[in-house]
């Protein structure tokens, strides 16, 4: 059978699919959780809940019925009914169905039918979305007004309405925005398409690092909507091509085709070159959290499993090799703040916690709680956040974060209560009870706030923030050491006698004017070993030379930290 011959046009609109590899191909979406509904036949139309738990081909379907006992007993009686669903842009329905053969499965109803051999199909031109095949490659530029920021992805689907890009995990902070984002589709022929668009659904893969967006189009002016149908037109003209069994070239689409006079093709996603090894694989757990940032804004629950993960890892990467993850944790620039904020925490806490001596378990939850303890700024608005000053009412709903976020950790049973609260909760009190979010004072603090409290707030100012640019660490340590009142001066001299006056990770300026990254300290505080720079920038592959021993020596003295934007 050809592929004219296995769709047939009918008189009610719908074509009736029958190649028995497309219909097990649409029955799959309609097997996704929420692919599927029940209608009965002859009824209002009411739509029902269904799970296609299984589809075994060419014999029966397994269907789930637990959500609708109610009709349980028509349905048994012999009523017969049509699942119903949406695939490949196209509304589907399958034939009439009859139930039989139902059991209770460990508190389950599941019933089979028969499997349907052909299904019926009404494309809706309007919201029809063409799908690109493997090979079919289109980037896409996304790009936010407000802050400048932008990304690269890959085009999925598109439609008239909208499409899906596939984006890095690391572009979470960008679809935080209520404000519209400009679009930019690049296809290998040098075309190119530009509209805007606001992102209304995704769905993250932390292990590949990606979000997977799902964008809807502002209103299309009439010549984006004939450009928009030629490129679908294409795209579909080009699936054909690739899915026949016969390839003679003559539908290839130009759009698909590199033009050596056109510009070089966009990147199809952010290629990101890492100054280190070990920083590519801490950015697995910076992506991580970036992937939690998004997900809290629709779901306020931590992911127990994945948490409990990456904070493995975390402890990994730092047994491997202690210098190189304290370094790694300055070179990730593209995630978002609170994201490299949270990790930088959990890395120096982590130092400090396990040169204390303490179990591994609870090392692990200390790194796991520091690695979210801020995430929550992520569910207030963008505004308050980004505000050069706030006012008394902005100040306190800045500090609901940790009320807002505390609830999700109630799917973390792994986690000590007692570390969530030292670690999550009174990281941001102080001693003299000017913190927040209870005002606590020094007796009701024991020790694993007060040194919380001092590495967070070490590498809070040496961040930039909205209001103030990046501190150098020898005023950091001064304005901790100037206020024993409210951290604990043993923890502040301990830390200090941890990381010395520049910490790994800090950019120096030395006596022959070299710049160079700090990457191992001496038991004085000093540098021990150092990589080049040229350029007062964050780290990355065009570091230079690795110095140490009489080689350092011959830079000089280390005269002053050169703070960065970061």
């Amino acid at each position: 059978m050809t592929e004219q011959d296995a769709i047939k046009e009918q008189d009610h609109g719908y074509s009736s699919v029958t190649k028995p590899s497309e219909v097990e191909t649409l029955l799959g979406a309609l097997s996704e959780p929420g692919g599927a509904s029940l209608v009965l036949e002859n009824s209002d139309g009411r739509v029902l809940p269904v799970l296609v738990a299984e589809q075994v081909f060419g014999e029966y379907l397994l269907l789930d019925l637990t959500a609708i006992r109610e009709v349980a007993s028509e349905l048994r009686g012999g009523h017969r009914f049509r699942l119903i669903g949406q695939a490949q842009g196209a509304m589907l329905r399958t034939p009439l169905l009859t139930i039989d053969n139902c059991q209770e499965t460990d508190g389950r109803l599941q019933c089979r039918c028969d499997y349907p051999y052909e299904l019926e199909v009404l494309q809706r031109r309007e919201a029809f979305r063409a799908r690109l095949r493997l090979g079919m490659e289109v980037g896409a530029i996304l790009r936010c007004q407000e802050d400048e920021t932008s990304s690269q992805g890959d085009l999925r689907d598109l439609s008239l309405q909208g499409c899906r890009l596939e984006l890095p995990v690391g572009s979470a902070n960008m679809l935080t925005t209520s404000a519209p984002l400009d679009i930019e589709l690049c296809f290998l022929n040098g075309a190119r398409f530009s509209i805007q668009g606001i992102p209304k659904h995704h769905q993250v893969d932390v292990e590949r690092q990606v979000v997977s967006v799902g964008f809807q189009f502002m209103t299309p002016r009439t010549d984006q909507e004939r450009q928009i149908w030629m490129f679908v037109g294409e795209i579909e003209r080009e699936s054909a091509r690739q899915s026949s069994d016969r390839d003679d070239g003559k539908l290839r689409s130009k759009l698909f085709q590199i033009d050596p006079k056109a510009p070089a093709p966009v990147a199809r996603r952010d290629a990101q070159v890492y100054a280190t090894p070990m920083t590519k694989r801490l950015a697995s757990v910076a992506g991580y959290l970036d992937s939690e940032l998004l997900e809290l804004r629709d779901q306020p629950q931590l992911h127990s499993v994945h948490l409990s993960r990456y904070a493995d890892r975390l402890l990994a990467l730092y047994d491997e090799d202690r210098e190189a993850l304290l370094f790694a944790t300055r070179c990730l620039f593209q995630e978002a703040r609170l994201v490299r904020h949270g990790l930088s925490v959990a890395v120096f806490l982590l130092d400090m916690t396990v040169r204390s001596k303490m179990p591994r378990d609870a090392c692990k939850a200390i790194a796991a709680c520091a690695m979210v303890h801020d995430l929550g700024k992520g569910l207030l608005p963008n505004e308050l956040l980004q505000a050069p000053r706030l006012d008394e009412a902005q100040r306190a709903e800045l500090h609901s974060h940790v009320e807002r976020l505390e609830p999700s950790f109630e799917t973390c049973q792994w986690l000590p209560s007692s570390i969530v609260r030292s670690v999550f909760r009174e990281i941001n009190e102080r001693l003299d009870g000017s913190g927040y979010p209870a005002g606590l004072t020094g007796e009701r603090l024991g020790e694993l706030p007060r040194l919380a409290m001092v590495v967070d707030v070490v590498d809070a100012m040496r961040r930039d923030r909205p209001d103030r640019p990046a501190w150098k660490i020898k005023d950091v340590y001064r304005h901790l050491l100037d206020r024993p009142e409210r951290f604990e001066q043993r923890w502040v001299k301990r830390y200090i006698r941890n990381f010395g006056l520049f910490p790994i990770g800090t950019l120096v300026r030395y006596e022959s004017d070299q710049l160079a990254w700090v990457q191992e300290i001496d038991a004085q505080g000093q540098p021990a070993r150092v990589q080049l720079t040229d350029a007062v920038k964050p780290p990355d592959r065009s570091l230079g030379e690795i110095l140490q021993g009489e080689s350092l020596l011959a830079l000089g003295k280390p005269q002053e930290e050169v703070p960065l934007s970061m």
